[in-house]
């Protein structure tokens, strides 16, 4: 009598643009081992579904409305959930690569790779490993992230072109703390304004 198959891996997926949400779930789905149980368009409804579900792995994208994909991936790590996250992105920076192990990642992936990639990704990373891009991997600690996560907060706020008063609202801090912030940014990053130093942070992958 054979033996019976094991339980399929239970993926859910995050990613904001449909066409690609949809790809990825009809190429997931052909594979007999692998269940794509929900699909989501942005942060907070995948993180609602991680909740309800419970899968064995997300597969998210960085950018989203909402949450991103490492903010996804570090409420996992904080609420000590069992689902691993596999981060399949555009982003072929050495700083997301950076932040997202930081965040417990356990799979990072361009979104160029042959397909085959991603399903190898996941099944290893089911098994326990880690799957990373193999372009990036190499990179990740040549060069270390300057700032810390309120100065980060901080850039990203002003890179949309926040005030430092609007800044402070947003964050609940006083308008002096904010500017000190800022100021300690652009000494780090060795730049001449917030707007120079939100697109080198941009560029290297630390916002």
């Amino acid at each position: 009598m054979p033996a019976p198959s094991p339980a399929p891996i239970r993926v859910l997926l995050a990613e904001d643009q449909a066409m690609v949400r949809g790809a990825l779930a009809a190429l997931l789905n052909l594979e007999e081992d692998i269940e794509v149980v929900a699909a989501a368009a942005d942060g907070e409804s995948a993180w609602r579904e991680l909740q309800r579900l419970q899968p064995h792995i997300l597969v998210t994208d960085i950018e989203m409305p909402g949450l991103s994909g490492l903010e996804l991936a570090q409420r996992v790590q904080r609420h000590g959930l069992d689902t691993r996250v596999v981060i399949v992105t555009t982003f072929a920076r050495p700083g997301f690569l950076r932040r997202a192990l930081d965040a417990g990642v356990s799979g990072y992936l361009l979104k160029d790779a042959p397909p085959e990639h991603l399903v190898q990704a996941l099944r290893t990373v089911q098994r326990g490993g880690r799957a990373i891009a193999p372009e990036l991997a190499l990179e990740a600690w040549s060069e270390a992230d300057p700032l810390n996560e309120r100065e980060r907060q901080v850039l990203r706020l002003a890179g949309e072109g926040l005030s430092a008063g609007e800044i402070a609202t947003r964050l609940h801090l006083s308008h002096g703390t904010v500017r000190n912030y800022l100021s300690e940014a652009i000494g780090k990053l060795g730049v001449g304004n917030r707007i120079e130093a939100h697109r080198l942070a941009r560029q290297k992958g630390w916002l």
